[in-house]
């Protein structure tokens, strides 16, 4: 089971750097684990609609008649009411929420951990390295990597059947 820990420590082994034992170290590459690693994280998390990051809340109307976000959403993928900061507000009793999660490292699946750890690698580059070229090699990785993430996340299976499909059950 891989911890923050391990991820910060992957991505500065990656610069050739010593491995990470806590983000609480006096080192170069612990501070920037415990400055860098939430928002790196966060950022990754949001930008594209991994399945294992997704959630689906049904919402009920707090006192003032509105919804409130709860605090694990990183981005909403889809809701009937209109977003306004932390609340959303919507004319109906329950509200259903598709949205972007934070996920705990523990269940990061693989292909997200190894983007994580490039992802992370290049923002400790220049901090640690200085060497631009460093961070053209990592940006050139991690594209590939992000690629290859999106399309194994793309065709994981949801265990949808076409049998109920209207137009097949027609020709028959």
């Amino acid at each position: 089971m891989l911890t923050k820990i391990d991820l910060c420590s992957m991505a500065a082994l990656k610069l050739g750097e010593a491995p990470i034992q806590s983000l609480n170290d006096d080192t170069a590459a612990a501070a920037l684990g415990r400055t860098l690693f939430e928002p790196t994280i966060e950022t990754l998390l949001a930008m594209h609609p991994w399945r294992f990051a997704c959630r689906k809340f049904d919402l009920t109307p707090t006192s003032d008649g509105d919804f409130l976000i709860p605090a694990e959403v990183l981005r909403i993928l889809k809701c009937d009411g209109q977003v306004v900061g932390d609340k959303i507000l919507y004319h109906g009793d329950t509200l259903t929420l598709w949205a972007i999660v934070r996920v705990p490292v523990e269940q990061f699946p693989s292909y997200f951990v190894s983007l994580a750890v490039t992802k992370l690698a290049m923002e400790f580059c220049i901090p640690l390295v200085g060497e631009q070229t460093v961070l053209r090699m990592l940006l050139a990785l991690y594209e590939t990597e992000l690629q290859a993430a999106k399309f194994i996340d793309s065709t994981i299976s949801v265990g949808t059947d076409i049998a109920d499909f209207s137009l097949i059950s027609s020709r028959f």
